[in-house]
């Protein structure tokens, strides 16, 4: 089984990274290239996986063809990779608003393609990904290609209509939970605490809570609830974030991304 990256960004390199160390395959047995010999020779040398000089290259000997490319470039790059795609090869798309509909009518014959979503915490091997795959990709390949996404984070099957959603709500949001940290630590700076050690409080905090609703099962709001005290200081704070509107601004920040990603 050879593992084919077109593109060796940091996305395709978390990807990397993760199935290396989960064991799924051996780098020898993945190909990658770039736009640039600078990029192939540095992953080359940090993941030590095989590198080809063309697209074509890498879509011709590829079992499986990651496109981990920015959705500008995919047209270009399949209209390059089309006449060598085997059509056993299972294809697996990464790009944000690219269709399956659209991208099965670039290649313009059949394919087994698997979409997904990930989102930029792969990076520390705390991703979260949906994926959804076409018609003629198998229950073993949906498995398959889930491990794969799995091995960076956490993943599950989706249906593509809800792609949009998940970018918006784990795609996205990263940089909406940046903001609340960045605005946690100001508080504490405010207070009197240094800059350096109240970034570190403050995404320590998010970091617990977030393991405490993934690991304890409680809803969200029974945690809050948890934590806010009769008359105590939490729920004078919640009551602010209230009164400011907290809740509906990020539900129309989400919204608003789901929005947007239709339009892409």
């Amino acid at each position: 089984m050879t593992i084919g990256f077109i593109g060796l960004g940091n996305m395709a390199k978390a990807i990397i990274a993760g199935m290396l160390k989960n064991k799924i395959v051996e780098s020898r047995n993945i190909i990658g290239t770039a736009k640039t010999g600078a990029t192939m020779e540095a992953v080359h040398v940090e993941y030590g996986i095989g590198i080809r000089n063309t697209n074509a290259e890498v879509a011709k000997e590829a079992n499986v063809l990651v496109l981990a490319v920015k959705p500008q470039f995919f047209e270009a790059v399949i209209r390059e990779i089309r006449e060598v795609v085997e059509e056993d090869t299972l294809i697996i798309s990464i790009a944000a608003g690219k269709t399956m509909a659209w991208i099965e009518d670039t290649f313009a014959k059949e394919i087994k393609l698997v979409r997904c979503m990930p989102n930029t915490p792969a990076l520390v091997g705390a991703g979260c990904t949906g994926l959804c795959a076409n018609a003629r990709v198998s229950r073993g390949e949906i498995d398959y290609s889930k491990k794969l996404m799995s091995s960076f984070g956490r993943a599950d099957v989706v249906s593509e209509h809800m792609i949009d959603v998940v970018g918006a709500v784990s795609g996205s949001s990263p940089a909406y939970v940046f903001m609340f940290i960045e605005a946690m630590a100001d508080g504490g700076v405010a207070a009197g605490m240094p800059r350096a050690q109240a970034y570190e409080f403050a995404a320590q905090a998010v970091y617990g809570a977030a393991k405490l609703v993934l690991e304890s099962g409680k809803h969200p709001g029974e945690l809050k609830d948890m934590v806010c005290s009769p008359g105590g200081t939490t729920i004078q704070g919640v009551r602010i974030l209230e009164e400011k509107g907290m809740r509906g601004a990020v539900i129309d920040a989400l919204t608003v991304t789901v929005e947007q990603s239709k339009k892409l």
